[in-house]
């Protein structure tokens, strides 16, 4: 039996520190969780350690208590120093076998797929859910590869014996045609980031992932 922790992955918060500059990273992301957000993962590529790990701390502070978990993306040392819930890696990071002996067992690891090609090589063992994307076109991600669109999307879900919470593009409008593609869950950053209301967002968010999960 696996000793990782329980998660919800139908509505994964990805942070922006551009987007998050202004209402700050705590106050976007406690409003986002009061809203419905299920995961939160902390991204800023471009922070330097200390800068990131105080930022991981404030937050595992602020989720204490509740059921959503903290995972940092790529940065495998601060998750371990800031004790989050688990990491997130891409194609081009640290293989995921590396990640997880270095994370441990009691700790979630995700993996970004961005082509049918690389779900071959994932071992389910070792991770936990796959972040699937672009589904459609972003900004917030200048380098992100070519869109999969909905049936790329519902092609690779289908081939995935993980959870798979779908990325790129993705708003309450489109949400329930990603749902019905496959996906386990949607993972947003300016939907909800960039949205002047942050917890309004992710109420609407969550409220159509539901619906769209419960038939409606």
């Amino acid at each position: 039996m696996s000793a990782r922790p329980a998660f919800d992955p139908r509505l994964c918060l990805v942070t922006d520190p551009a987007l998050t500059a202004s209402a700050g990273l705590e106050r976007v992301v406690g409003q986002a969780v009061a809203g419905g957000v299920t995961l939160v993962q902390l991204r800023d590529p471009y922070a330097k350690g200390a800068v990131l790990l105080e930022a991981a701390r404030r937050l595992k502070a602020l989720l204490a208590g509740t059921s959503v978990r903290l995972i940092v993306n790529d940065r495998l040392d601060i998750a371990l120093a800031a004790d989050a819930d688990g990491a997130h890696v891409g194609q081009d990071d640290l293989p995921p076998a590396e990640a997880r002996a270095l994370l441990g067992e009691h700790r979630l690891l995700g993996l970004s797929v961005t082509h049918q090609d690389q779900i071959a090589a994932i071992d389910p063992r070792g991770i936990d859910y796959v972040g699937l994307g672009p589904v459609f076109a972003t900004m917030s991600k200048p380098d992100a590869a070519p869109p999969l669109g909905l049936d790329g999307l519902a092609a690779a879900a289908a081939r995935l014996d993980l959870p798979a919470v779908a990325i790129g593009g993705i708003d309450a409008g489109n949400a329930p045609a990603v749902m019905r593609a496959g996906a386990a869950g949607i993972a947003v950053i300016s939907a909800i980031c960039g949205a002047a209301d942050p917890g309004a967002a992710a109420r609407t968010l969550r409220r159509t992932i539901d619906a769209a999960i419960s038939g409606g």
